[in-house]
Parts: structure tokens; C-alpha cells; sequence
């Protein structure tokens, strides 16, 4: 089973009294980068609330959003205590200053942060209803992370398989380009070299040495063993496999570029690009693998 590094989860929870918002959202990374963007009140919890993810989530670039729900139909609730703050604050600083005061009530209800209320550390109770609500969160996102995961493994096997495919239609070029090196050897000694000059066992030699090292059948044996190991490691039971997957698939990659360089013919090397173009499809998807 593959994970999905892309993931969606939210969840409701209600805290003395008010009703909050968790949200979390993750992209892939190559490593676990979290942003925590929560309602002051609930910062105080930041560390265990961090830990709990990262336990969860393992890596990607993740947003957790935890803001309270705001009701059309509540009227703005005042922060007395600091608006009493401010004025004390302010009216000190004319005093000191000589600087008349002027209508000082009003300037302070322009502030923007008056209307916050006052801050109340979490309880026990309502830090229980908060993991709650994230374990919610997190289990949706997970859900998110599996679904995505299934579509990208059906996409990444299939490609695995066209490579596969590719690679036994090499088979017939592979057997007409050894006699057409044969014909071009023998036209070419034709033209430029007399018979009688030729040392025919030492042309052989030659020839066999040649072929042997334009042979692919090496090349092709590691291949088909990479590709069957990718589907393995594919269906392997681990959690965390997008890097492993990623190692083979550059071990594909040097097998399909060395079978490229020692093709010398046209169908071949077509074949070659259209492994290429999967392989690197292939590639893409893996980024989002976690």
C-alpha cells in the first residue's frame, strides 16, 4: 500500500464554551516542515500538539489550522481589561508629556486588538476535547493520504509494466541489427580491403569482440529484475517507501540509458525514449510518495 504525501483532514471541536476549527493540510517534502497557525489560547499547547503530528503525519509539508468559528449573529465581545490597560498607559504618557489629552476613549476603540477577549489557558478537559478533535483531523487526512496513495500505485505499476512491455519489443531489432553490423562488416572489407589480405580468424575474433561489448542482454536481465523488485517494494507492507522506490527507479534509469547508448539502431533507441518518458512520469509521482 502507498501513502499519498497530499492530504486533506478536518474536524469540529467544542472548548469552554466556544467551537473551534481544526484543520491540515499537507503537500509533499522531503522532510516533515510543520506550520502551526492556531487561536492564541490553544499556543500554550503547541509542543504536544506538534508531536502528535509528527508521529502521525511521519513527513511533508503540513498546515495545521486551529482558529475558533466566529457566528454572524454573536455581537463583538471587548477586551475591558485591556482597553482599562491602554488608557491607564496613555493617560500617564499626556501627563508626563504636557500633551493634551483629548478624547482618549475613542482613539482606543480604533485598536484593533480590543476586541479579542482575554486569553484562558487550556484545562485538562478542554486539552483532552483539543487531541480529540486533532486525532479526528489526522484520521481524515490519513483517509486522504490512502486514497490518493491506491490511484498513484495503480499509475505506477502501469508504467513499470509498459517499460517491461518495451523492453521485450526490443527482442526482434536486437536480432536484425547483429545482421545488418555482419553485412555493413563484410561491404566495408569489400570495398576497402582485398580478400587475400584478410586473416578470416582474426576478423571473427574481432567481430565477436565487437558484438559482445554492443550486447544488451545484460542490460535487459537487470532491468526486468529492478522493475519486478519496484512492484515488490510497491505491495511491501512499510509505511514509508517513496525514497526506496525512488533509488530503484534510478537503477531502471541507468539500465535504460545504457541499453540507449549501446543500441546503434533506430527502433531500438525508440524504444529507449518511450521507457525514458515512463521512467520519468514515474519519477514525478514518486516526489509525492511518502
Amino acid at each position: 500500500m502507498l501513502l499519498s504525501m497530499t492530504g486533506f483532514g478536518k474536524s469540529k471541536v467544542a472548548l469552554s464554551g466556544k467551537n473551534y476549527t481544526v484543520e491540515i493540510k499537507s503537500l509533499n517534502s522531503k522532510s516533515l516542515d510543520l506550520n502551526f497557525k492556531a487561536a492564541a489560547e490553544l499556543r500554550d499547547k503547541e509542543i504536544e500538539i506538534r508531536k502528535l503530528i509528527s508521529d502521525t503525519v511521519v513527513r511533508g509539508k503540513v498546515d495545521l489550522f486551529l482558529q475558533e468559528e466566529k457566528s454572524s449573529t454573536n455581537a463583538t465581545t471587548l477586551n475591558f481589561t485591556l482597553i482599562e490597560n491602554y488608557y491607564d498607559q496613555i493617560k500617564q504618557f499626556t501627563i508626563e508629556k504636557n500633551i493634551p489629552i483629548g478624547d482618549l476613549l475613542s482613539t482606543i476603540l480604533r485598536f484593533q486588538d480590543i476586541s479579542k477577549p482575554e486569553l484562558n489557558e487550556l484545562n485538562e478537559q478542554d486539552y483532552l476535547q483539543l487531541k480529540s478533535g486533532i486525532e479526528t483531523a489526522l484520521a481524515n487526512l490519513i483517509k486522504f493520504r490512502k486514497d490518493e496513495g491506491a490511484q498513484l500505485e495503480i499509475d505506477l505499476l502501469e508504467r513499470v509494466n509498459v517499460i517491461q512491455q518495451l523492453k521485450t519489443e526490443i527482442a526482434p531489432y536486437e536480432t536484425r541489427r547483429i545482421e545488418k553490423l555482419r553485412e555493413k562488416f563484410d561491404t566495408d572489407l569489400a570495398k576497402f580491403i582485398q580478400q587475400e589480405n584478410i586473416d578470416k580468424n582474426r576478423l571473427e575474433q574481432e567481430i565477436i569482440f565487437y558484438l559482445e561489448k554492443m550486447d544488451i542482454t545484460e542490460e535487459k536481465v537487470r532491468l526486468e529484475t529492478h522493475c519486478n523488485y519496484f512492484k515488490e517494494m510497491v505491495n511491501d507492507d512499510s509505511t514509508e517507501k517513496g525514497k526506496k522506490l525512488g533509488f530503484i527507479a534510478q537503477e531502471i534509469g541507468r539500465e535504460i540509458n545504457t541499453i540507449g547508448s549501446k543500441a546503434n539502431d533506430v527502433d531500438i533507441q525508440k524504444c529507449v525514449i518511450k521507457m525514458k518518458d515512463e521512467l520519468e512520469k514515474i519519477k514525478e509521482q514518486l516526489m509525492n510518495i511518502l
